[in-house]
């Protein structure tokens, strides 16, 4: 971890101190932070002000927050409700990109972003998740969602060779040979799509915590014990 890494989580420590020759100190130690990846001794200011929009990851939440104050945003946050949220996002999407291959009457691969990023936020948003389980379930959902929009688009191809209705196609399909198709309009360059698709449904689904929301617990804690 350089230096610059430590000052960020420094300036908001309650243990800092500011030396005019030699800069931030640790109140502590009289010196230099010396911690790697992790300060236990690390005790988050409130009263410092940065631009209250500024998301903090989910790892540096759970490096600056206290327990008590961790467990109250768990109790915020909606598993089952972040599921469905980012179920309904992929269905979405995977129709998108289905019609997008009727228009364009081409399959387009790297609608499988769309997809990710779409279940990423929809999980984000309905579960205000900050713990991992929420990551792992934006990366599932999309992985279905990408299957589902790589299905629904076969579906159309089939259906315009054919000369057949969308729906009729969807009832009169043998499914055995479904495995078969989709390897064989698999195109290597739809690995690198569909594994970024999975990326971002893990990276996005998790709830971004910004000094409001600090505040804004630090309030309910204090409001609680009074």
């Amino acid at each position: 971890m350089t230096r610059d890494d430590q000052l960020v989580f420094c300036r908001k420590c309650t243990k800092r101190k500011m030396d005019l020759q030699k800069g931030l100190l640790c109140g502590l130690t009289g010196d230099f932070a010396k911690f790697e990846k992790v300060c236990p001794d690390y005790e988050h200011d409130m009263t410092v002000l940065t631009k209250n929009n500024e998301a903090i990851s989910v790892a540096d939440a759970n490096r600056m927050l206290n327990s008590e104050m961790l467990e109250k945003f768990r109790l915020e946050q909606n598993l089952p409700y972040a599921i469905f949220a980012g179920s309904i996002a992929a269905i979405a999407m995977a129709a998108i990109w289905a019609l997008v291959t009727v228009v364009t009457n081409f399959q387009i691969g790297y609608m499988a972003l769309a997809v990710g990023a779409a279940v990423g936020f929809a999980v984000r948003f309905g579960g205000n998740g900050i713990d991992q389980v929420f990551g792992v379930v934006g990366a599932i959902i999309s992985f279905v969602g990408v299957l589902l929009g790589n299905f629904l688009s076969i579906i159309e191809f089939i259906a315009e060779q054919e000369e057949l209705g969308y729906f009729q196609t969807l009832t009169l399909i043998d499914y055995h040979f479904l495995p078969d198709i989709m390897i064989a309009t698999f195109h290597p360059m739809d690995l690198l799509f569909y594994a970024l698709a999975i990326y971002e449904g893990y990276r996005f689904s998790f709830r971004r915590l910004t000094e409001d929301d600090f505040k804004t617990m630090q309030r309910k804690i204090t409001d609680n014990r009074t």
